[in-house]
């Protein structure tokens, strides 16, 4: 790695620790030219698939507007920002788990209800009500009736 000190071509490493459960690591590195130390972060680089969404049109996954979809259906919610983000990166982990280097925004839209089903079933019916469109009050009864069944059915196994 080249200082960013004095820009030589030849740093060693004098300490390795992960961070941030694991997913980084801290390295101490020290130049061998000047012998200033400095820190540095490493890190997975992986590759979220594009997304095709309903008119055809591929654009690459853009995180912030999951989140920004999920933080619209829990607002105003008892639910933490914690779990939030922990919804997200379980999404994006299924998302990367499918292998594929194209994802539709249905299949999208689908883990984000699961996701919200698990972490607020109102939040849920916010979200499902703009994801299927819904056209007017039938659509939320019936939406809700299945929720209920699910969670009776949940219950029952339990």
């Amino acid at each position: 790695m080249r200082c960013p000190f004095c820009s030589f071509q030849d740093t060693k490493v004098i300490d390795s620790r992960l961070v941030t459960e694991g997913d980084q690591v801290r390295r101490r590195r020290e130049c061998i030219e000047c012998g200033e130390r400095f820190t540095t972060f490493e890190g997975a680089e992986l590759v979220m698939p594009r997304v095709i969404k309903g008119d055809g049109t591929r654009q690459p996954f853009d995180d912030s507007k999951l989140k920004a979809g999920i933080l619209r259906a829990v607002e105003k919610r008892p639910v933490s920002v914690e779990n939030v983000e922990k919804s997200i990166i379980s999404i994006q982990s299924q998302l990367r788990a499918l292998g594929e280097r194209e994802v539709s925004a249905q299949v999208i839209g689908e883990l984000v209800m699961n996701a919200l089903k698990e972490l607020d079933q109102v939040a849920f019916v916010r979200f499902a009500s703009v994801y299927r469109r819904f056209q007017d009050v039938s659509d939320f009864r019936d939406e809700i009736e299945r929720l209920s069944q699910d969670e009776l059915l949940s219950q029952e196994k339990t």
